[in-house]
């Protein structure tokens, strides 16, 4: 189903040009559709904002319910930013409080960079808590990616991330743990998914306070986790959003912070991504620098042409997948009357009926 470009936002252009439905307001306006007004919290670092945005929407447009969707971007204003990128937040981005007041369905947390050992710390946190702190009460759901994971989980259970040896970057094989969770219905039972974090909460941790784990893997630990009551928070800690290319852009990053001498050690490769061809041109690239002995004036740029060509995406139905039935739970529990988020006779605290029993879990439910 369409999104709705609402703004002159430039990644609806370039989604468009990528096949997506994409509606002009004017014609959405014109249909009668029910909308759903999804807020998008991109707290990404200036060099993968618009990447994040592109990604998120590209996502939530995949979606197959009968609806319109609107999403709305917003940051914090306590995030540094360079000058291009704040004049993107000033003329594209919504301000939080303004969507309060608008109401939406549902809430999607973007991950960010971390700076910091202690979370708390991060620029991002106060003002987040005050986010979650409205959004657990006027939403249906709010979906949590990577270290927007870590935070709420601190925040609103307790319990924090911890740093790993080194970082968990790649993609891995996850199992689906729950076949019959409505989140994870008509999955594949086993499938992969892209990691990329340096701290980690792990399914345990979950399961001891409480929450739900519907994904996880031998490799990379707990992927997807939902709130007890199966809607009001769902965390991923791997990325489902990823291009094929993301994390082949995270790894010319690490090349070219390892040249800039800002890190001493020459970047491994993200685990299960890189293979034979992508090896060998990789390969050639790092005997290359190494022969620069540190005068890199004639160095060639990176490959990223060729290496684009070598990389499958593995993941991408899935991701679209998970996160249509998640629309679709969304969908069937919002109230058109935003004001009043859940449905008259919907438990707030039990909206999918699977503590009560009213709604059979091994059903389709979010099926139109």
């Amino acid at each position: 189903m369409p999104l709705v470009a609402d703004t002159a936002l430039p990644n609806f252009e370039r989604l468009r040009q990528e096949g997506h439905e994409v509606l002009a307001a004017g014609r959405a306006q014109q249909q009668d559709i029910r909308e759903l007004h999804i807020g998008l919290l991109n707290m990404m670092p200036d060099a993968a904002l618009q990447a994040t945005e592109r990604q998120f929407l590209r996502l939530v447009g995949s979606c197959n319910r009968i609806a319109q969707f609107y999403v709305h971007p917003f940051t914090f204003a306590e995030i540094p930013r360079l000058p291009d990128t704040q004049a993107h937040i000033d003329k594209y981005y919504s301000c939080f409080e303004d969507l309060k007041e608008q109401g939406l369905d549902a809430l999607i947390l973007s991950g960010a960079n971390p700076a910091n050992s202690d979370i708390t710390t991060e620029p991002f946190w106060a003002p987040l808590a005050k986010v979650v702190d409205w959004a657990k009460d006027n939403v249906c759901s709010v979906m949590c990616s990577c270290l927007a994971t870590h935070a709420i989980v601190q925040q609103l259970w307790g319990f924090e991330r911890y740093p790993l040896p080194q970082k968990r970057w790649g993609v891995y094989s996850n199992r689906v743990t729950d076949q019959y969770h409505p989140l994870t219905a008509n999955i594949d039972s086993r499938f992969c998914a892209p990691h990329s974090h340096v701290y980690e909460v792990n399914s345990q941790q979950f399961r001891e306070a409480g929450l739900v784990v519907l994904a996880e893997s031998t490799e990379s630990g707990l992927h997807l986790g939902v709130s007890p009551d199966g809607l009001r928070f769902v965390f991923f800690q791997g990325h489902p959003e990823y291009e094929a290319v993301s994390l082949l852009k995270e790894y010319k990053r690490e090349v070219r912070r390892f040249i800039e001498g800002v890190r001493s050690d020459y970047p491994p490769y993200p685990e299960n991504y890189f293979f034979d061809e992508a090896r060998d041109i990789l390969d050639a690239f790092e005997k290359e620098i190494a022969a620069c002995s540190g005068n890199f004036d004639n160095l060639r740029p990176f490959p990223d042409q060729a290496l684009s060509k070598t990389i499958d995406i593995t993941w991408s139905d899935t991701g679209k997948a998970m996160i249509n039935n998640w629309l679709g739970l969304v969908y069937q529990v919002a109230n058109k009357d935003r004001a009043k988020v859940f449905m008259e006779g919907v438990d707030p605290a039990d909206p999918l009926g699977l503590v009560s029993g009213k709604i059979q879990a091994d059903k389709q439910i979010c099926q139109e």
